[in-house]
């Protein structure tokens, strides 16, 4: 249904919203008595004039007879709405597209979504063929670089335009007919991710603008070719603390930069903010090295470590990993004297059965649920947990009362008789090398 692209009720960009929608005009092919300003094609033009002057990120071109365009979305500073129009059999594709995460969304024409701008712009090629609107598209252009000095004439040449697009867009028996294909339901067939890698929709002519994501239209940057640096230049440059003195184990976790290795600049850069922020109120320590597979994260992480002179360690977190993996266990010492409660000792004995009194073989010893129950059920489980009822209860209520009876619990299993006379108790500290290292990171 072309109608769709014509929603006269949505309000009309600046400097047309003060404009009367009605207007004494009309073009070739109207009732030759009055034309309605419409926002798809105000806007859609004033987008074609700023991308034309560069005064606003967006194109408009030809893939052979295909009209694509780019129209910059309001939405974010990186969205951008890709349309393509077949002018031949009124195909149209659509999407929503994110330069910075390169994400595609669905394009609709809805009352409460997309008003189908970006479809008017890729359609301009071919409402350009015609003269009437052509002629007052010009007309219009030098209106919109004065500034719009006479408002009178802007506004009808304006509606002359939304008339021409309206007549050949909506009326099949136009002479100057323009098919289109949009559903019932708004949706427009989507430009993909393979659409944009091939290039199937790259212009061969660009009649307004700059694309930036059909087609990088842009003078190609000319790469510096720069040295790399030295690893004799980088390894142990960057030390944080000069008066800490590594451990042989701690050494022996230095990495080792591979001769063949080359130091991207920005590991370089991250060593010496890291050096340089030293004794600042907030020094520089947690850097994100993010990217696809396979681009070199993980040799940066440990080149990082080499220009430090730190220790390098990697941990493969998971749904499953608990907080525990990370930061040790403590529990009592199960050698020593007894609790003074039977039932207490008996369970200490079971779990140094089980491998220790650890997080874990607390909670299975106790018959407590897991994690899978808590996400399936957190209502049940709050349930079954205190006997109450609570129809709102989640997931983090239900992990929050887990570990307070786990706590509990240890606190219980580590009430043995004092071995000191000023009462004090004695437990043990399970400590791995890994966390070890990052207490004296």
């Amino acid at each position: 249904m072309s109608s769709k692209l014509f929603a006269f009720s949505r309000p009309l960009p600046a400097p047309f919203d003060k404009a009367k929608k009605k207007v004494k005009v009309s073009s070739k092919y109207g009732d030759g008595t009055e034309a309605t300003l419409c926002s798809t094609v105000v806007k859609a033009v004033q987008a074609y004039f700023k991308c034309k002057d560069g005064s606003a990120p967006g194109a408009v071109g030809l893939c052979g007879t295909k009209g694509v365009a780019e129209y910059k979305s309001a939405s974010g500073p990186e969205v951008y709405h890709l349309a393509i129009y077949d002018p031949a059999g009124g195909a149209m594709l659509a999407s929503i597209y994110n330069k910075d995460t390169e994400m595609l969304e669905t394009y609709a024409v809805r009352n409460n979504g997309q008003d189908g701008a970006a479809i008017m712009m890729s359609m301009l090629p071919a409402l350009m063929a015609d003269d009437e609107f052509r002629e007052n598209l010009d007309a219009l252009e030098v209106q919109y670089q004065g500034g719009y000095p006479d408002m009178g004439e802007a506004t009808e040449r304006m509606a002359i335009l939304c008339d021409n697009a309206y007549r050949r867009i909506n009326d099949s028996s136009c002479a100057a007919y323009l098919p289109t294909s949009i559903d019932g339901t708004g949706n427009v067939m989507r430009v993909s991710t393979t659409h944009i890698d091939s290039g199937n929709f790259r212009p061969d002519t660009v009649v307004a603008g700059m694309f930036t994501i059909l087609a990088n239209s842009t003078v190609p940057e000319k790469l510096e070719i720069k040295p790399a640096t030295p690893h004799s230049d980088f390894v142990g440059k960057y030390v944080l603390d000069t008066t800490r003195v590594l451990t042989p184990f701690e050494q022996s976790l230095v990495p080792v930069l591979a001769p063949w290795y080359v130091l991207p600049e920005e590991v370089v850069t991250i060593c010496k903010h890291a050096k340089q922020s030293t004794g600042k109120a907030l020094p520089m320590r947690n850097f994100l090295l993010r990217g696809p597979a396979g681009t070199g994260k993980t040799e940066g992480a440990r080149a990082i470590a080499a220009g430090l002179n730190l220790p390098y360690m990697k941990y493969t977190c998971s749904a499953g990993t608990e907080i525990y993996d990370l930061i040790g266990q403590v529990f009592p010492d199960t050698d020593g004297p007894s609790t003074g409660d039977a039932e207490l000792d008996q369970q200490r004995a079971q779990l140094k059965e089980m491998g220790g009194i650890t997080y874990e073989n607390v909670k299975k010893l106790m018959g407590l649920p897991d994690l899978d129950d808590m996400d399936y059920d957190p209502a049940g489980t709050y349930q079954k947990l205190t006997g109450v009822e609570k129809a709102d209860a989640t997931s983090q209520d239900c992990m929050g009362l887990v570990m307070e009876m786990v706590t509990d619990k240890l606190q219980q299993l580590c009430k043995v008789k004092p071995e000191f006379a000023d009462g004090r108790q004695t437990y043990s500290y399970i400590e791995t090398d890994f966390i070890r290292a990052l207490k004296h990171g």
